[in-house]
């Protein structure tokens, strides 16, 4: 990272306008990439074409293209949890698949073609509820990727719902979204999916538990569990314990962690409202991506750009967020998605080898669905003293006939990125002032500008273009990992957080346990018991 820093200090990027950048008449054309349904304008980063190249042969030199290799033929680069990461090749042909797992690869078949026949079976009526009736509705329990995947690509996809199943996602433990949820529902007609690689996740057992308790109060049937019900685990015994049968359980795969499983059968829920048909055109749009970034020069490599692009800004500009900023109601939960993706993989500060990081590795992302960021926190990222890049993302068709609507959406996903960029000096406000205005109002109306933005276009947003999107943000998540030093496969902050949760709730039903709280920590307990404070 010191690379980085030296360079644009040599070349004072810092004291230069990103709109200068544009007296090169090719600067559009040539920082923009096309790939797998995706066009990516990166134009507007304050990068030159001297420092960008300086970044690709830097990062050549790095390794990264072997890096890459062993990613994907199956090397364990989790290395604190001695794994393979091989997400992607769950996206793959079979034949491919055969060639890194071997034997295994039989298996991922078997798994692939039953989550096929069990979503055609209930999507056609042939798998039906306890009482013989077609499912309408399925819900989902789960957490973390056992969620966030399913339920972004749910609402991404809304308008290619198609099998008239409505999937509902419970993550929250608060009993106030089981209640909601559960209103909403026929337990004579509601299909249900446990999602857990361990299935003993706290959050998703307690829930599986009451809504178990609810289906067996209002459908008192014997066997309606084992019938109504179907697990996404790597224990058996425990999902069989808990009442299903063996036909009803989809494994997983140790070498896909949770934020990179939506391909796997947990992809089951959306499976079950788009149907086989988009859910492989949504497979095929990633795999596309995965070609493009296995094959394409780096300099024309849409991840490795898009990732370069971001250690430019966090390590050399220092700048500590990022907003992602879908101009699309469907991608309204693509924000939070991210927030998981990115902050969990790489939201770290020792290395594979364990040695304390010299430099800052995640970004905070936040974002937000255009036009509403636009009257709420871009007031910030356009007048304060902060510099926030944005990713602006936005399809070129609009996923309903409202056609005034979308060109109005659109226009304003262009004109802010622009507008970021451009700012406004005082001398402009002051020339644009009305007659009897005062000087003292022009400088209220001074914006900043120079704020660095990616725009992403896509035709429409279709199975296949937001497999690819997914699939980019993936590969650029695990290259910035890679060139940050760190693992992006594990999570054990998220360990921890689990480890003390279960201490404090045995201090709250006065089971014996001996961890020393803090003295706020106790405070609190006592206050939650007591019901006063």
């Amino acid at each position: 990272m010191r690379f980085i820093k030296s360079l644009i200090r040599q070349q004072k990027s810092d004291q230069r306008k990103i709109s200068d950048l544009f007296d090169d008449s090719e600067r559009a054309k040539d920082f923009s990439i096309k790939a797998a349904g995706i066009f990516l304008d990166y134009s507007k980063q304050n990068i030159s074409r001297y420092e960008l190249s300086q970044l690709l042969a830097w990062v050549k030199n790095k390794g990264l293209d072997q890096w890459i290799k062993s990613l994907t033929s199956g090397d364990k680069v989790n290395v604190t949890e001695n794994r393979k990461a091989l997400h992607s090749l769950l996206r793959a042909p079979l034949k491919t698949k055969q060639e890194v797992l071997g034997k295994e690869a039989d298996e991922v078949d078997k798994t692939e073609k039953r989550m096929f026949e069990i979503i055609e079976g209930i999507t056609e009526g042939r798998i039906k509820s306890a009482t013989g009736e077609k499912y309408t509705d399925v819900l989902t329990i789960g957490i973390g990727g056992s969620y966030y995947g399913i339920k972004v690509a749910l609402s991404a996809l809304t308008p290619y719902h198609c099998t008239g199943l409505n999937v509902h996602v419970l993550a929250s433990v608060d009993g106030a979204a089981v209640e909601d949820k559960l209103k909403k529902l026929n337990a004579s007609t509601t299909l249900v999916v446990v999602i857990s690689k361990t299935f003993t996740t706290q959050e998703t057992m307690i829930n599986a538990q009451v809504v178990k308790r609810w289906m067996i109060s209002r459908l008192p049937l014997e066997g309606v569990i084992k019938q109504q019900w179907f697990a996404v685990s790597t224990a058996v015994e425990k999902v069989k314990s808990f009442g299903l049968q063996d036909s009803h359980i989809l494994p997983m795969w140790d070498w896909v962690g949770g934020r990179f499983s939506l391909w796997s059968a947990v992809g089951l829920p959306l499976g079950l409202a788009i149907g086989n048909k988009h859910f492989s055109e949504f497979k095929n749009g990633a795999y596309q991506m995965d070609q493009h970034f296995q094959q394409a020069d780096f300099e024309h490599n849409m991840p490795i750009i898009m990732a370069l692009i971001g250690l430019w800004n966090r390590n050399g500009f220092d700048f500590q967020n990022l907003a992602i900023l879908p101009y699309s109601h469907n991608l309204r939960s693509f924000p939070g998605y991210l927030q998981q993706l990115d902050m969990e993989s790489n939201g770290k500060s020792v290395s594979t080898d364990g040695i304390d990081l010299l430099w800052p590795t995640a970004p905070v992302i936040f974002g937000q669905e255009g036009t509403n960021s636009q009257h709420a926190f871009m007031q910030l990222m356009h007048q304060s003293k902060l510099i926030i890049p944005a990713d602006f993302i936005v399809a070129l068709q609009g996923s309903n006939h409202l056609e005034k609507n979308h060109k109005i959406l659109v226009a304003n996903c262009f004109a802010q990125s622009e507008a970021l960029m451009q700012g406004k000096s005082y001398e402009q406000v002051k020339s644009e002032l009305t007659p009897g205005s005062t000087l003292t109002l022009a400088v209220h109306k001074v914006m900043k500008g120079n704020t660095p933005t990616n725009t992403l276009l896509m035709k429409s947003i279709s199975p296949e273009s937001f497999g690819a999107l997914i699939a980019l943000y993936e590969h650029k998540t695990c290259v910035q990992g890679f060139l940050w030093q760190v693992n992006s496969f594990d999570q054990w902050g998220v360990e921890l957080g689990k480890e003390l949760g279960t201490h404090v709730l045995n201090k709250i039903k006065g089971s014996a346990d001996n961890f020393k709280f803090s003295a706020s920590t106790s405070n609190l307990i006592q206050m939650f018991v007591s019901g006063e404070f």
